[in-house]
């Protein structure tokens, strides 16, 4: 039975925890982290799998020290695996496994290469993204692809909707590249980064709209980063709102009030939030000090 040191966090970590083993894997090891009091924990939980298969888990705030990597030698792994797992590791720990080190990857790569790749595809207005399986290198995301799958990003799709794709979609490249991996004949395609992109981590201060720009461009944005995630928020007159729901209007089918400022106005009970190309998106749950507002909160803020 092939043996594993798998490195996790997040659903996808959970899911493919679940793959490995169904697939026969001896999961000698789990390295995760600890959740942040800081951050809302919506995803599901590595530590309570360990726990209930049973696998040893640790939590170090660095994985490259010379007693984690002392750790992971003495267990000897086949594979090394991560899944969605927030720290780099090292080539010592790399070349610890006997058969080769993976990663998931929340992209089509080489597209999308660095940090929260679904946030930065629904920004872009991408229509498709997916998940690979690829070699870990110490350069990320740049090792040969063993396996990818696509799915849809649909015009409306928030970032957490097409997370939950990304999941499946990540369960299902595992668990199809897994036998010919085990058996080592698993295909390895050329990773070219010249073909590709690469972004860093986005803080909530990113998600500040600028209603200069278009209508389409705003509503990217509050879709990338809708709840769970931090939301896109504009500050009126010291007060910051948050953008819980919104839709693109369809200019053609429902009709804006003329000469509306740029930003959020409230016309008979509906929030416009008016952009620069002079199109609008319509706010449909805006929240306030988290709290979502009712229509007699709307008219006070805005009187």
């Amino acid at each position: 039975m092939p043996s594993a040191v798998v490195f996790a966090y997040h659903s996808v970590g959970v899911r493919s925890i679940k793959t490995l083993l169904a697939r026969g894997i001896d999961i000698k090891l789990v390295v995760s982290h600890e959740d942040s009091a800081t951050e809302t924990i919506w995803f599901e939980s590595v530590a309570a799998l360990c726990e209930e298969r049973g696998i040893a888990r640790i939590t170090p705030d660095n994985p490259n020290t010379p007693e984690v990597i002392a750790q992971i030698a003495a267990l000897q792994p086949d594979f090394i695996f991560s899944f969605y797992y927030r720290n780099m590791l090292s080539n010592d720990i790399l070349a610890l496994a006997k058969r080769g080190a993976y990663n998931l990857h929340g992209s089509l790569l080489p597209k999308y290469r660095g940090r929260v790749p679904v946030n930065w595809a629904v920004l872009h207005g991408e229509t498709e993204t997916g998940a690979t399986l690829h070699e870990m290198t110490v350069k990320p995301d740049a090792g040969a692809i063993i396996g990818q799958t696509a799915v849809p990003i649909l015009p409306d799709d928030t970032a957490f909707e097409v997370f939950g794709k990304l999941t499946v979609a990540a369960e299902q490249t595992l668990w199809n590249a897994l036998p010919a991996m085990i058996a080592g004949n698993a295909p390895r395609i050329p990773n070219d980064l010249s073909k590709g992109s690469y972004f860093g981590g986005r803080k909530p201060e990113d998600g500040r709209i600028d209603w200069t720009k278009s209508a389409q461009d705003v509503y990217n944005l509050h879709r990338a980063v809708a709840p769970p995630y931090p939301g896109a928020f504009t500050d009126i007159n010291g007060k910051r709102f948050i953008i819980e729901k919104a839709r693109l209007i369809n200019h053609s089918t429902t009709k804006v009030p003329a000469n509306l400022p740029q930003g959020l106005s409230v016309v008979d009970n509906v929030i416009f939030g008016v952009c620069g190309d002079g199109k609008a998106i319509e706010i449909l749950a805006l929240q306030h000090e988290g709290k979502t507002m009712d229509e007699a909160a709307l008219k006070l803020l805005f009187a």
